[in-house]
């Protein structure tokens, strides 16, 4: 699985309309992308809780109406997108979407329900909490992205967990996306994801840009490559037969 982090912009342009569309261009289907929820509730696709570092105006999210996070330009040209404009931009696209603070849940989950994005849509958060709460305001079941501790259960812990413990914890997990290690602790090795396969869940690692970190990490047998870097990602892909992928 190919997923393009922020869609693709080589200038900068994270999260925009512009950089969706060029990776959707490029031939990806599956596009990586965060949610923060203003003051007055409306759900953007958005990574940083402020304004500050990608747009040319400032503030926390979360403390602003839309009306003022509208008048934000990333890069000083791009509008900041509503989530729900996305998903209806890209009818055909489907979105890893990282819930970044709990003020995103309940319009995230509302988003899912009233666009029927149930079959387009994963579910991902660093927080356990935040993940199971969108998923418990969902009339059904949609592809969900393990926490941090639950990732964490599975990298350090998972040989003392019995395998039918393991299952019934995982039962609302699809996949666990991770980056390669974790300071000096490596997350991706074969013992990782040989559990991780053995309990039927796949394996992303994030954010791969370099051609050959892609290789060698398909090589070791990964489900999917999230990457800023959607072009020689696309590039590996093709030399090896792999693309479109699956």
């Amino acid at each position: 699985m190919a997923l393009a982090h922020r869609g693709f912009s080589l200038g900068g342009l994270e999260n925009t309309l512009t950089a969706f569309r060029a990776a959707w261009d490029l031939g990806f289907t599956h596009l990586e992308t965060d949610v923060h929820a203003t003051a007055d509730g409306v759900l953007v696709a958005f990574h940083d809780e402020t304004l500050d570092r990608v747009t040319d105006r400032s503030g926390r999210i979360s403390r602003l109406p839309w009306a003022e996070v509208a008048r934000a330009r990333i890069g000083g040209a791009e509008r900041v997108l509503r989530f729900e404009e996305l998903a209806e931009a890209l009818p055909d696209a489907c979105f890893n979407v990282d819930v970044k603070a709990s003020p995103a849940v309940a319009p995230f989950a509302d988003a899912i329900e009233r666009l029927r994005l149930h079959d387009r849509v994963l579910v991902a958060s660093f927080s356990d909490a935040r993940r199971r709460a969108v998923l418990a305001r969902l009339s059904r079941p949609v592809a969900a992205s393990a926490g941090t501790r639950t990732t964490a259960l599975l990298a350090f812990g998972a040989p003392a967990v019995p395998a039918g413990v393991l299952r019934r914890f995982l039962h609302d997990v699809d996949c666990f996306q991770v980056p390669e290690g974790q300071g000096r602790l490596p997350v991706v090795t074969p013992a990782f994801l040989a559990r991780s396969h053995a309990l039927g869940k796949q394996v992303h690692v994030w954010t791969v840009n370099e051609a050959a970190d892609m290789s060698r990490l398909l090589d070791l047998g990964v489900d999917g490559l999230v990457t800023d870097r959607a072009d020689v990602l696309r590039g590996v892909l093709e030399a090896r037969g792999a693309w479109p992928p699956a």
